[in-house]
């Protein structure tokens, strides 16, 4: 289905967008073994949990999230995406921002890269500008 970790990925973000929880779904692995973890919430296993979890969750609308500063480890076999998810939310208000820590990791099958594993967490407002990294963004 998706024949590198990076398009799955690109799914994986425009279905959130499109609040499309089968298309989501469509994403993952059909392993039993799947983890998804939401910003402050439990720990979900199993293809049906999860799908049950992303349906109430997309209830609400759509997702506006913008993933950014991807750090990718990738093997023969395994990607492990290591992002900021910027949220745009809409308020009274006005456009608001939060953002995310997340964690998304792709095994490749048979179809192809699927999603085994999505973690995500509350991020500091700064998250990605002032992140630690050993090695500069830039080279002078």
């Amino acid at each position: 289905m998706f024949a590198t970790p990076d398009e799955a990925e690109h799914a994986f973000y425009e279905a959130l967008e499109q609040a499309d929880a089968d298309r989501l779904m469509q994403i993952w692995a059909d392993d039993e073994e799947v983890v998804c973890i939401h910003p402050g919430g439990l720990r979900i296993v199993g293809h049906s949990a999860v799908h049950e979890s992303w349906q109430q969750v997309l209830a609400n609308g759509p997702l506006h999230i913008h993933p950014l500063r991807p750090v990718v480890v990738q093997s023969m076999m395994c990607a492990v995406h290591v992002l900021v998810e910027q949220i745009t939310i809409l308020t009274r208000d006005g456009t608001e921002f939060a953002n995310c820590y997340a964690t998304n990791i792709y095994h490749k099958g048979p179809t192809g890269w699927r999603m085994v594993l999505h973690h995500a967490s509350q991020a500091p407002a700064e998250a990605g500008v002032l992140d630690l990294h050993d090695v500069p963004d830039r080279l002078h």
